[in-house]
This record gives C-alpha cells, structure tokens and sequence, in this order.
C-alpha cells in the first residue's frame, strides 16, 4: 500500500467515523425534544424523536452540499485570481530584466 492509498483510506475512515458522530448527535436531538413533550406515550415519543433526527441530518447534508458548492466557487474564482497575479508578476519580471540588460548594455557602450 502506497502513501495515497493510505491517506484515501483514512480520509474514508475519518468520513466514516464523522457521519457515525453526526448520526449520534441528530439521535440524541431527536431524543431530546421528543422526550420533552411528556404528554405523548413513548411510541409516540420514539417516533418525533426518529422524526427529528431524520430531519436534522438532512439540514446537515443541505448545509454540507451548499458548503462544498461555495468551496467550489471559491477554488475557481481564487484559482483565476492567482493565474492572473502570476501573469502579472511574470510580465513585470521580464520587463525588469528587460530594463536591466539594456541598462547594462549602455554602461557597457559607455567605456
């Protein structure tokens, strides 16, 4: 197994361990709320607290796919900039040496 081999595997362990966390935490929202309202019995409560959780994860997907879109957005529009400013410093770099050996030319015409 190679280096990125590995490093695929644990980012797919990480991904993994990550949803299990979320999972857990939209279990025990849900568990928080439908226990909350006491006046339901308990298979009622089991099934506002299955609700809720449903619910919350699928605002947290929602909210992950609208994070990635911006990220995408952001690598495109930052990814232009930086070719631009490449451009631009690679010009003024030939020019600058464009300047210099053409001062040096005529100090050297002047001995």
């Amino acid at each position: 197994m190679d280096r990125e081999d590995a490093a695929a595997g644990l980012a797919r362990l990480e991904g993994y361990l990550l949803s299990q966390a979320v999972r857990q935490e939209a279990a025990r929202a849900g568990d928080a709320f439908a226990g909350a309202l006491t006046w339901l019995g308990s298979g009622e409560q089991e099934e506002i607290a299955r609700r809720f959780a449903d619910h919350h994860l699928a605002l947290r997907r929602q909210m992950l796919r609208a994070v990635a879109e911006r990220a995408q957005e952001l690598r495109g529009e930052y990814g232009h900039r930086y070719a631009v400013l490449r451009r631009r410093t690679v010009t003024v770099a030939g020019a600058a040496v464009a300047v210099l050996a053409g001062v040096s030319a005529c100090a050297a015409s002047l001995r």
